[in-house]
């Protein structure tokens, strides 16, 4: 029923989905005058993707003609059709511009699309087609196909837009659009040959035989709205004594180009779309039109993989059918034979990758098609299982992605989960791409960039409620695409190729190649031969190797770097030997097996001292043995270890072993969530100090005779190893004192300078190095590297500056002389924890603090991503408490800590840092030290950036404890967290 003018204020307009209300009042004002109806009539059935393009598309074909629009708004059904076409596609806004009359075909009640035939009649009865040749070759008959082309082509548009769930008749609608092309291209053939009529005999072209072989979309019956048409043009005689095959030829040439431009070429009405034919043989450098027999001859000789690819979907689409099966029948044999060829998985690989490296990286992120998680990789992820398996099972030859998907799930080679996942999403993705092109009948492929344009997909769409929904159900789409792209096949692929005989390995492994390929493995070749080589014989550690690995490799994939976990755990099971307990307890302990998986899947830190120390592998049989052993206990193997070797080289080379082996333990510990961070933190650092110990102990019995032997040597701790923050990678701060004690001062200055030096030379180690870091000494660099106490105190006293005083804040004595140590620390007291700091030495903290900012952050990364010295990251924190520790430590004891979060745990319980700011700072800090010990154990290297890669990005989230395919979730958490964090530093630090 009409509404009531009262219907039509802009308010209701409003609710309509008009945005531009004035605008759209005063055009649908003038609609109903031209019209001869009210406003309320006019809009009575306006559901609409984007009722402003509607309305302005209506009027405008209404100024040219009204007449055909008022005989359409005389119907409720078609008004409503009209609405939508018109408010999905300025395209066919346009056209019924040009052609107003064409317009009735929206009042043409439609319960079910037409068939091919059905397509094929209308399009041929255009152009007066009679034995396939049209009425007239002139260019009045290309207009008029095009014409009943973009007829047909809106009601099928119609069809599609009032459905009420468009993802269901998704596959419907593409294999109309595919059967109109193919009707466009046998009634644009039909011109052709009547063109071609007026200069040769008509019986050489009768007798001419041309097929039309449709490729891509096309041949699978898929086609989008606005697509270029991919063909391969056979020709032949259909009479050798009215034309021969070589006269044919040139004949069917003329008649393919005549095609072509009938439906490319420029004419009054636009072209319909491209006619390419660039998958023939040799490319655009090959001839137009070939033989049957010269096409065989190609692909049995020249023909490369991707060729073969291209041709899973070929289908007769047009020109002679005979022709065109024969065709079929005898290059589909070939087509699914190249899957044996050599490299052929890599090269359909490669060729995915070459695909994603030519994508501009500003449309990456809106790429609906060729991006990553878009159309592609499902589309690449089915042709390359189809031509895999398609070889010895002819049930996969299928050409359509939805049809295919259901021949992989009744073979067995996917899921029927992981199957209706994909299938789902392709058709989400085809439905928005099928949106996007109706908008102007233009090819893209681009997801909008804009809210509007947002609005609008979503609307006409179906799939979401908003611009910002619709997004989001993109986002959700690319990452299940992804998921289920490196994940298909797995399990069914390793059983199998474990448990088969002898005789049958050849071919389990190049099955096992083809799949480890296809779901993401960068090198499934050399997988494969570390698999043979560990399950390969008829010894029980090879008998127990083949029980394990189907699980094992299993798990290996679950992980972020499968590859790399599989070379390591073959490395450690070679170095364990036959070593009885290794693989009795994967086999049999509930637990270790995973966790192995686990631990070098995520972090090649922890695989790689594991391979130096595969004895570690015992320790997973318990979560005790992965905890970290006391500060002490480690001193006192330490200890034992010097007792044992008569050189200083051998007693620190079993030192570094012993810290190597502590490293690693804590490590596993973390990998694992045994530890905390709090815990792994400490851990680190009482490695470090025993470490430091043992050496000095070394170094100075080696160095400092007896008689010298009152000289005090001391180490003092500084940064986050004195706050006893450690992480993997950190830095060891530190800065060297000495105190002469009656040994002649130059000669007491040689030997602490010599005591440095063999310190660093000894604990140098390149497999874990352990960087023994004095800048934060007196004047920096340019300092001498060891001083006497006195020295430092006459410094401190006459020439710091404001940071040194703050890096005294965590001086800690680590190593050397008890004595010496009570001392500096006494000396440091006096510096770091000043009765008052004046506002001078406030103001020089902030500034310095600000140009630290401004010019420590490496060149090129993005301050927000940099883990120590970004906004709202570790540097704020710890500057934050600091300040207040030089402000207040001297009356308030409970800040006189080398601990950053319990110098800021006494700064709330003081009052100058409330409870709530106070708890953001510390998540900030938290989350930045456990991503830079989570990306130096994922990479096994120190950085200070969070990765960008959401590869890497993930993988650091899985070590965090993120679930897979979080990259975007952990990025959000924390940008999130260090930009409040940033803010409570702000108003508490500068404030």
């Amino acid at each position: 029923m009409a509404r009531t003018d009262d219907s039509v204020s802009l308010s209701a307009l409003a609710r309509l989905g008009f945005a531009e209300l004035s605008d759209a009042a005063a055009n649908l004002a003038e609609l109903a005058g031209l019209l001869g109806v009210d406003r309320a009539t006019v809009l009575d059935g306006a559901v609409a993707a984007d009722p402003d393009t509607a309305v302005d598309g209506m009027l405008r074909v209404a100024r040219r003609d009204a007449a055909p629009v008022a005989a359409l708004f005389s119907d409720a059904d078609a008004r409503r059709s009209a609405w939508r076409v018109f408010g999905a596609s300025t395209g066919f806004a346009d056209f019924f511009l040009r052609h107003p009359g064409e317009i009735s075909v929206l009042a043409e009640p439609m319960r079910a699309l037409p068939s091919a035939d059905e397509l094929r009649r209308r399009l041929l009865d255009a152009v007066g087609a009679h034995e396939g040749f049209a009425a007239s070759g002139d260019d009045a008959a290309v207009v008029a196909l095009r014409v009943a082309y973009r007829r047909n082509l809106a009601a099928i548009a119609a069809f599609d837009l009032a459905a009420h769930n468009p993802v269901m008749v998704l596959a419907d609608i593409a294999a109309a659009l595919a059967d109109i092309a193919g009707a466009a291209l046998e009634a644009s053939l039909a011109v052709a040959r009547t063109r071609l009529s007026d200069t040769l005999r008509r019986e050489q072209v009768a007798a001419t035989q041309l097929a039309v072989i449709g490729m891509g979309k096309a041949g699978a019956r898929e086609l989008n709205y606005v697509s270029d048409v991919d063909v391969i043009f056979v020709g032949g005689t259909a009479d050798e004594e009215v034309v021969d095959e070589a006269r044919a030829i040139d004949i069917a040439t003329r008649l393919a180009r005549e095609t072509m431009r009938g439906l490319s070429g420029i004419e009054v009405e636009p072209p319909l779309w491209e006619v390419d034919a660039a998958l023939r043989p040799e490319g655009k450098q090959g001839a137009l039109v070939r033989s049957l027999s010269s096409h065989l001859a190609y692909y049995d000789r020249w023909a490369k993989s991707w060729e073969f690819q291209a041709l899973l979907k070929a289908r007769p689409l047009a020109g002679d059918p005979a022709l065109g099966a024969e065709y079929i029948a005898a290059v589909q044999p070939k087509v699914f034979s190249s899957a044996a060829r050599e490299n052929f998985v890599d090269s359909v690989q490669r060729m995915r990758e070459r695909v994603m490296e030519y994508i501009d990286p500003a449309d990456a992120p809106y790429q609906l098609k060729l991006g990553s998680g878009g159309l592609r990789d499902i589309e690449f992820t089915v042709q390359l299982l189809q031509l895999v398996h398609g070889l010895t099972d002819p049930r996969l030859r299928t050409r359509g992605t939805l049809e295919s998907l259901d021949a992989l799930v009744d073979g067995g080679y996917i899921g029927r989960a992981e199957a209706g996942t994909f299938a789902d999403d392709y058709c989400i993705l085809r439905v928005m791409e099928h949106r996007l092109q109706l908008r102007e009948l233009s090819r893209t492929h681009l997801m909008p960039r804009t809210p509007a344009g947002l609005r609008v997909l979503a609307r006409s769409s179906g799939l979401a409620d908003s611009g910002e929904a619709i997004w989001a159900r993109w986002e959700s789409v690319r990452r299940e695409v992804r998921d289920i792209h490196t994940k298909l096949f797995y399990r069914p692929l390793l059983s199998a190729v474990a448990s088969l005989p002898e005789e049958e390995r050849t071919l389990s492994t190049a099955q096992a190649h083809d799949r480890l390929m296809a779901i993401g493995f960068r090198d499934p070749a050399g997988a494969l031969r570390h698999i043979g080589a560990l399950t390969t014989g008829l010894s029980r550690k090879a008998t127990i190797q083949r029980h394990l690995m189907p699980v094992m490799v299993r798990w290996f994939a679950d992980g972020s770097d499968p590859d790399y976990a599989l070379i390591a755990f073959r490395r450690i099971s070679e170095r364990l030997g036959d070593t009885p307990w290794f693989l009795r307890m994967l086999r049999d302990s509930s637990g270790a097996a995973e966790s192995l998986t686990r631990l070098l899947s995520s972090s090649r830190y922890v695989g790689e001292l594991m391979e130096w120390i595969p004895e570690s592998v015992a320790w997973l049989d318990s979560s005790d043995l992965l905890r970290p052993r006391s500060g002490a206990a480690i001193d006192e193997e330490a200890r034992a270890i010097q007792t044992r070797h008569e050189t200083i080289g051998g007693a620190l080379q079993a030192v570094r072993a012993l810290r190597r082996r502590e490293l690693l333990r804590t490590a596993m510990g973390g990998v694992l969530d045994v530890l905390t961070i709090e815990e792994i933190a400490r851990s680190l650092t009482e490695i470090t100090e025993a470490t430091i110990q043992a050496a000095l102990r070394a170094v100075r019995r080696e160095i400092v005779p007896v008689e010298d032997d009152a000289m005090d040597f001391a180490v003092i701790a500084m940064g986050r190893f004195g706050g006893a923050e450690l992480g993997f990678g950190s830095d060891a701060d530190i800065l060297y004192v000495y105190d002469a004690n009656g040994v002649d001062p130059q000669r007491a200055q040689s030997l602490a300078t010599r005591i440095v030096a063999g310190l660093r030379e000894h604990l140098t180690d390149h497999r874990v190095p352990l960087d023994l870091d004095a800048d934060l000494r007196p004047e920096g660099r340019n300092g001498p590297v060891v001083r006497t106490l006195d020295a430092y105190a006459e410094y401190y006293r006459r020439w710091s500056l404001s940071w040194e005083a703050q890096a005294l804040l965590r001086a800690r004595g680590v190593a050397g002389s008890s004595k010496l140590i009570a001392r500096f620390t006494e000396l440091a007291d006096s510096i770091r924890y000043p009765a008052a700091i004046d506002l001078q030495g406030s103001r020089e903290i902030k500034r310095i603090k600000a140009r630290v900012e401004g010019e420590r952050l490496p060149q090129g990364v993005d301050p927000r991503r940099h883990l120590k010295l970004g906004p709202g990251t570790l540097s704020d924190v710890e500057w934050l408490v600091q300040l207040l520790q030089l402000q207040h430590a001297n009356e308030i004891p409970a800040l006189r800590t080398t601990s950053t979060l319990t110098a800021l745990d006494a700064a709330v319980e003081a009052g100058f840092v409330p409870p709530e700011s106070a708890e953001l700072l510390r998540d900030a800090w938290l989350l930045s030290s456990r991503l830079r010990s989570a990306i130096t154990l994922y990479t096994g290297k120190t950085s200070d950036v969070l990765p960008t890669d959401p590869r890497d990005l993930d993988a650091v989230g899985r070590l965090l404890g993120y679930p897979d395919r979080s990259a975007s979730v952990l990025d959000d958490d924390y940008l999130g967290v260090t930009r409040r964090a940033r803010r409570a530093f702000e108003d508490l630090f500068y404030g």
